[in-house]
């Protein structure tokens, strides 16, 4: 029974110390949660993004959600989905990649099966970012097919 109590008395004696460390050093219980990207001034929905409209911040709320961005390279260039407020964190969820094909340009459609490789004019009919499966229409025969969008612009498209 007494090395019982004796061990309790330290570890309540140890807990006490470490919460009136934390009390007196509030920086410490803080460090390592890291840096969130907020934006300076409202951005609307279907915005790109730039450098100068963010700000990474250091967060001190340790019940923030998870899931938002953590550094500036992680947003510049993209796309928001929603408006953004200033101040507030920005949500992963809330950013899409630009659009490689923009509904109505001109691209090229091809169509490869083995050593062979057809190619054509084509106009999308819906707006797609690269790897996206999209339909597009074929400029010179009317037809409309489905294809990958690849990077550089092109829409690569499958056999039936």
């Amino acid at each position: 029974m007494m090395f019982r109590r004796a061990r309790n008395i330290v570890v309540l004696t140890a807990l006490a110390l470490v919460a009136i460390a934390g009390a007196f050093m509030p920086g410490a219980a803080s460090a390592g949660m890291g840096y969130a990207v907020v934006p300076t001034a409202i951005i609307y929905p279907g915005e790109t993004i730039s450098g100068g409209q963010l700000q990474e911040v250091e967060v001190t709320n340790p019940n923030l959600a998870s899931g938002y961005a953590k550094s500036i390279e992680e947003v510049r260039g993209m796309i928001s989905k929603r408006t953004l407020l200033p101040g507030r964190t920005i949500p992963v969820s809330a950013l899409r990649e630009p659009y490689t094909v923009t509904r109505g340009s001109q691209i090229r459609l091809i169509f490869r099966i083995g050593a062979m490789t057809i190619s054509a004019a084509g106009s999308p009919l819906e707006d797609g970012s690269t790897g996206q499966v999209v339909r597009a229409r074929n400029m010179d025969s009317g037809v409309i097919v489905s294809g990958t969008v690849l990077a550089d612009g092109t829409i690569h498209v499958a056999a039936k």
